[in-house]
């Protein structure tokens, strides 16, 4: 073999290592997308997961037993669980603020993924939900955030990520 060739086979070795570097990478920042997502998925499982649990609670301690007829037989705020109250045992919807929750996704028995869930509940204007209010109304809104060490920015990859979920939960009283 020539220098030209031992040459050619070089420059071919060389075009070879660069082409599977790059397919290389592809394949890593593909993995990671692909895990981003998945742990995305998961966020908003775990979060849709606790406002159906929320919503399907009584609207305030007063209406769990009999109609509300009144503002002012709601819960006033601040909101939250009452003395004795604690999780999965609330029995109001508004039992949910403050409430914190940490929960380990298990794969083979090894931990996989670990999510911080934190919610709040709060009154909001009757004409506008993202606005809170200070007084009572009849509806609240809920407000779920699901974070994870796991869970990274498209952003910043160096940044956590968090998913975040609300629902407006309304009380009714027909005649």
């Amino acid at each position: 073999m020539s220098t030209g060739h031992t040459m050619l086979a070089a420059g071919a070795m060389l075009l070879l290592s660069i082409t599977i570097l790059g397919i290389n990478g592809k394949f890593l920042n593909t993995s990671s997308v692909l895990y981003n997502t998945k742990f995305g998925v998961l966020a908003i499982s775990l979060g849709t997961s606790i406002i159906e649990e929320a919503n399907g609670k009584a609207f305030d301690l007063a209406g769990s037993e009999n109609a509300i007829t009144s503002l002012t037989q709601l819960t006033p705020p601040p909101l939250g669980a009452a003395s004795g109250e604690y999780y999965p045992y609330f029995n109001d919807f508004d039992d949910f603020n403050g409430f914190h929750k940490r929960d380990t996704i298990k794969i083979d028995s090894k931990a996989f993924a670990i999510f911080d869930i934190d919610c709040t509940v709060k009154y909001v204007s009757e004409t506008n939900p993202s606005v809170v209010s200070g007084v009572r109304t009849w509806h609240k809104r809920i407000d779920v955030s699901v974070t994870s060490p796991s869970m990274k920015s498209a952003k910043d990859p160096n940044e956590q990520d968090t998913v975040k979920l609300s629902s407006v939960y309304s009380y009714f009283h027909f005649r």
